[in-house]
């Protein structure tokens, strides 16, 4: 009966923490260049269909990973918005070393550098992409290759960077951004990607899915909290026996 507690608890921590990953992902369903963490147990939840009565207690695996799938690519007509389409990301630029981020929603700061929503120098290939003083934003014109000039005149280039096979090292950070957990990796330069001038990447959360995930869910826990109960009602009977 230990063994079998011991197990019970063991799924009611991990189901607490499934339905804090789902909900994590329905409130940033509107955030640009989020992607989802899915939990491995997640894709397994179509073998329990929602009417089921059957569960083992023990069995739930909790090993979280990113789904880095592409999001949609949504119009806003605002200049500085930058969506890709295909593998890459922009560099964002910290003292603590370069963040990596799907998130384009870009500005320019007092100094004509474009940054990010929390005013960090996005990263171009030689450096912070600096817009000149007379140049109106509505201007600034970004090629598919990150490219970005201004009446005709060439500014910069973003530092688009891939990292193929090593990119499930990557861990999130918050804003979209995400690090690199691995020193020995480096990236590499981004060469099937599109980079999309007036428009933003939306997150790759699907509500549908994560809200039946969350009704799985919930249904579990609630037959691992009866499970709970049953095995006190049980070990009282017990006791009540052996006390006489």
């Amino acid at each position: 009966m230990a063994e079998t507690s011991a197990q019970i608890s063991a799924s009611i921590d991990a189901l607490m923490q499934e339905f804090y990953t789902i909900t994590h992902n329905l409130a940033n369903v509107s955030t640009a260049g989020y992607k989802r963490r899915c939990n491995a147990f997640s894709k397994s939840l179509e073998d329990y269909p929602l009417g089921t009565q059957e569960f083992i207690p023990g069995e739930i695996n909790i090993e979280s990973a990113l789904d880095l799938s592409q999001g949609s690519i949504i119009e806003t007509g605002r200049p500085m918005d930058f969506a890709l389409y295909g593998k890459g990301f922009f560099v964002i630029e910290t003292p603590q070393g370069p963040l990596y981020t799907r998130n384009g929603t870009f500005f320019a700061n007092q100094n004509g550098q474009i940054v990010d929503s929390e005013a960090r120098v996005v990263e171009g290939q030689a450096g912070a992409i600096t817009i000149p003083n007379n140049i109106a934003l509505s201007d600034v014109h970004v090629a598919s290759d990150g490219s970005i000039s201004a009446r005709g005149v060439a500014i910069g280039k973003f530092n688009l960077v891939d990292f193929q096979d090593d990119e499930t090292k990557l861990v999130p950070v918050g804003s979209s951004c995400f690090q690199m957990s691995d020193d020995k990796v480096r990236p590499l330069a981004a060469d099937n990607v599109v980079v999309k001038q007036g428009y933003q990447e939306g997150s790759n959360v699907r509500i549908v899915e994560e809200l039946v995930d969350m009704i799985m869910v919930s249904r579990l826990y609630e037959a691992n909290m009866k499970l709970v109960t049953a095995n006190k009602d049980t070990s009282g009977s017990i006791l009540s026996v052996a006390m006489g």
